[in-house]
C-alpha cells in the first residue's frame, strides 16, 4: 500500500516521471502573495492569473471553501488551487484553516489525479499561513489520495 513520501526539496519542481498535479491551499478571500504562492508565481504566472479570474467571476461559478481549480502550466504539469482557508488572520473563530473545506477539494484532487494518471506533490498544505496542524491535515491526505492508490509526496524546503 503506498504511503505519503517526504523529502527535503522544492513542491514547484516535482520530483519522479509522467504527469503530475502540484496541490496548495487557497484563502477564499481572493488574496494571493504570501507563502507557498510566491513560489509557484516565480516558477508560473498562470495559477495566480487563474486564480484572481476565478475569484473575480465568483458570483458565476464554483469558487468557495472547498473548492478546486486545475491549472496547467507544463504539459505534464498542473497546480491545484484548493480554496481550504477562509479568510487570511487568525481571529475569534481560530486559525484561517478550514479542515472539512481541505477534505472536500482533496476530493476533487483525487478524481483529476485518477483522471490524469498523475501522482501529488506539495508543501504541507494548510499549515502554513493557514495556522492549520499536520496532524489533522495528514490524515485527510491519507484518506483522500492514499488509500484510493494516488502517490503523495510532501516537501518540506530548506
Amino acid at each position: 500500500m503506498p504511503g505519503i513520501t517526504y523529502v527535503q526539496g522544492d513542491a514547484t519542481a516535482p520530483q519522479g516521471k509522467g504527469a503530475k498535479l502540484i496541490v496548495h491551499v487557497c484563502n477564499d478571500l481572493g488574496g494571493w502573495g504570501k507563502g507557498f504562492v510566491v513560489a509557484l508565481s516565480r516558477r508560473w504566472p498562470e495559477p495566480e492569473a487563474a486564480y484572481r479570474r476565478w475569484h473575480r467571476e465568483r458570483a458565476g461559478n464554483d469558487f468557495g471553501l472547498g473548492a478546486a481549480q486545475f491549472v496547467q502550466v507544463d504539459p505534464c504539469v498542473w497546480v491545484a488551487n484548493v480554496v481550504g482557508q477562509r479568510g487570511i488572520r487568525t481571529g475569534s473563530k481560530g486559525a484561517p484553516v478550514r479542515y472539512e473545506a481541505i477534505d472536500a477539494g482533496l476530493a476533487e484532487v483525487a478524481a483529476r489525479a485518477s483522471e490524469l494518471g498523475a501522482s501529488v506533490h506539495m508543501p504541507r498544505i494548510g499549515c502554513g499561513l493557514a495556522g492549520g496542524r499536520w496532524s489533522r491535515v495528514e490524515p485527510l491526505i491519507t484518506e483522500r489520495l492514499v488509500n484510493r492508490g494516488v502517490e503523495v509526496t510532501v516537501y518540506d524546503h530548506g
